[in-house]
């Protein structure tokens, strides 16, 4: 679980097939194999890293490339990464699984940044609740009929990927879990309440038949 929170501009050292390795240092500190790490908000697992050489590896599957904006990575292209929240820690974003529901497109950029994103995942979209944006957690400003907008403070620019990425470039996001969930439980309510609106209204027993 992660807060959205970017703790360090990472950068790709290389691309071979499966393996990945970025290049970092903030991570890296107390970095295990088998630790979670998040990439552009998709979480990935540490297999192998060198902490005094600055660098770790992840495979990524084919599935996560072809579902996420990592499969468009090439060398020397910043990245945003987090490592997993601990329970002492404060919560300064929101949670963040770093499973990407879709690849959004920045329509136009920082400080006043718009997403397009899919449209099954619009009505996720609420003003001033929140999404991830490449692992970043943002407060929606104004939902739109195909994405929405966010307004970026010049830190949060100047220290994440977003600060480089104009109209076209694709974005990973993730809409807020709790929303999804509450969604999944109400289901079932939602549904029999539609049902129930189509059906004649019960008529009150007349006096004679009482």
């Amino acid at each position: 679980m992660f807060t959205g929170i970017v703790e360090e501009l990472g950068t790709v050292v290389s691309r071979d097939g499966a393996r990945l390795r970025i290049g970092a240092r903030r991570v890296l500190e107390g970095a295990r194999t088998g630790d979670s790490t998040a990439v552009n908000g998709c979480c990935l697992t540490v297999v192998d890293h060198d902490a005094e050489a600055g660098w770790w590896e992840a495979d990524v599957s084919d599935e996560t490339y072809a579902r996420t904006n990592l499969g468009s990575l090439e060398a020397g292209d910043p990245v945003n990464l987090e490592r997993p929240v601990r329970l002492e820690d404060r919560l300064g974003g929101h949670l963040v699984q770093g499973h990407v529901d879709a690849v959004g497109e920045i329509v136009a950029p920082v400080p006043d940044l718009r997403v397009r994103m899919p449209a099954e995942l619009l009505r996720y979209v609420v003003e001033k609740g929140s999404i991830t944006v490449d692992g970043i957690s943002l407060t929606v400003v104004e939902p739109l009929a195909d994405g929405f907008t966010v307004a970026v403070i010049p830190h949060t620019a100047a220290v994440t990927t977003l600060g480089t990425k104009g109209p076209g470039a694709p974005v990973n996001l993730e809409v807020d879990v709790i929303a999804k969930y509450a969604e999944r439980l109400l289901e079932g309510q939602l549904g029999a309440l539609a049902a129930g609106a189509g059906s004649p209204e019960p008529t009150a027993p007349s006096e004679e038949a009482s």
